[in-house]
């Protein structure tokens, strides 16, 4: 015991011994319940050089703390030092983030990471088993792949290049290509200052693209079957490791959904929230071409949830004036298009549409979202040589999993975030 007590925490160490199960736990103040039961008996010790510093940012054991700990011991510190002041045991995320690789060793925060792997496995395995063909796309572009001023320009060579939105150029390109269903696991680039809980400047993108033979809602199924069957696998196979995860976050709760889920009307979406005296963020009523922000989604998702029993559902028929210039307009309704999100916990995981494939069309879209068709030249070509009708969408991972899980900030799910105040580590 002497050897051991002069380590540094931290220190890894290679131990041989029993491992014994006790009648009654032990009473200590460890962040992990389960092992209050046990003890080591052991035999041997070696330790790995070279030793860690003695002085550490923090520890492992002040990281794995749960809600409910934190709390406790602010209150009993808070009673026993009534004028003591400053974060008494709490950690800031943005100290856990400088110091990624020890937060990272907290087991809620690598089953986080298991359960993010496991999510990418089981999008890749529905859509291979759909027939769908893993593609890979550029992330330097000549011009902007979305509309707008959300892009990350760099210089390349002497000319202005930008870095990918999303591939959705590219993967309707290889749809021209007669590959029919497409998908695509990469990195997509956001130059939006947003500094919010679920906005990065980088993530992870998961998007398909596929035909449609009759009618867009074909793909509105096909995204269905998928995000049941994602929810079905990490369901079956990531029990222990949620309940790691609440052991720590002890809001994490299950998921509700069924084998098919409400696809609702826009406009019908409206109603309801105008129904329930929701307003917009200027404090009036909502009207049909306005887009709906995070305080009017989440009072969508709470109202489906009542009326549908639900915590997934689609949002289809959304205003063409707040969508991409390659979304296909709706024929029958004025002002409405082909477009769609879908929604998670009241929150929006994935944007999706049926796109453009008429190149006249897309020339007039993209001049009135203020984008120049000569540089999107390429794109719009495939469409002059035969053009199948085709729908898909783009899911941000790191999104998907925080809101499967009802965790409560995407960067507890991003490895290494970024977002508009970091760069690093």
């Amino acid at each position: 015991m002497t050897f051991i007590s002069k380590l540094p925490r931290e220190t890894i160490v290679k131990v041989t011994g029993t491992v014994k199960k006790l009648d009654k736990p032990i009473k200590t103040e460890d962040p992990v319940p389960s092992l209050r039961s046990i003890e080591l008996d052991i035999d041997q010790i070696h330790a790995q050089l070279p030793l860690p510093e003695k002085s550490q940012p923090f520890t492992v054991a002040d990281a794995m703390m749960s809600e409910t700990f934190i709390e406790a011991r602010k209150q009993r510190e808070s009673k026993s030092s009534k004028d003591r002041s400053g974060d008494q045991g709490t950690l800031s995320q943005e100290h856990r983030l400088n110091h990624r690789p020890i937060d990272l060793r907290v087991p809620a925060h690598q089953a986080i990471q298991r359960v993010q792997s496991e999510s990418i496995q089981g999008f890749r395995n529905f859509l291979l088993a759909h027939n769908f063909v893993e593609i890979h796309t550029p992330k330097l572009l000549g011009g902007s792949s979305e509309g707008g001023s959300e892009i990350f320009k760099v210089d390349y060579f002497g000319r202005e290049a930008c870095l990918a939105q999303s591939p959705q150029l590219y993967k309707q390109m290889a749809v021209m290509g007669d590959l029919k269903r497409v998908f695509e696991i990469g990195p997509v680039f956001r130059a939006e200052n947003s500094n919010t809980h679920r906005h990065l400047t980088e993530f992870v993108g998961l998007d398909m693209e596929m035909t449609i033979d009759h009618h867009y809602h074909e793909v509105l199924e096909m995204l269905n079957d998928m995000f049941v069957s994602i929810f079905e696998h990490l369901d079956a196979t990531m029990g222990k490791q949620k309940e790691i995860i609440a052991q720590q976050y002890e809001h994490v709760n299950k998921l509700t959904y069924f084998s098919k889920n409400p696809i609702l009307k826009y406009r019908d979406a409206i109603d309801m929230l105008n129904e329930r005296g929701v307003l917009n963020n200027e404090g009036n009523p909502l009207n049909y071409d306005e887009d709906l922000g995070t305080p009017q989604e989440r009072a969508l998702g709470a109202i489906v949830k009542e009326k549908y029993g639900t915590d997934f559902f689609i949002l289809d028929k959304y205003p063409l004036t707040i969508r991409p210039f390659y979304t296909m307009p709706d024929p029958e309704l004025e002002g409405a298009s082909h477009s769609y999100d879908i929604f998670l916990r009241g929150e929006e995981i994935t944007s999706g549409a049926q796109r453009c494939h008429d190149p006249e069309m897309l020339t007039k879209r993209a001049i009135e979202k203020g984008l120049d068709p000569k540089s999107l030249k390429g794109y719009i070509d495939a469409f002059r040589y035969g053009a199948w009708p085709h729908g898909g969408c783009g899911i941000g991972l790191e999104r998907l999993v925080m809101l499967y899980l009802g965790i409560s900030n995407v960067r507890l799910v991003n490895m290494f975030p970024r977002d508009p105040k970091r760069l690093y580590p």
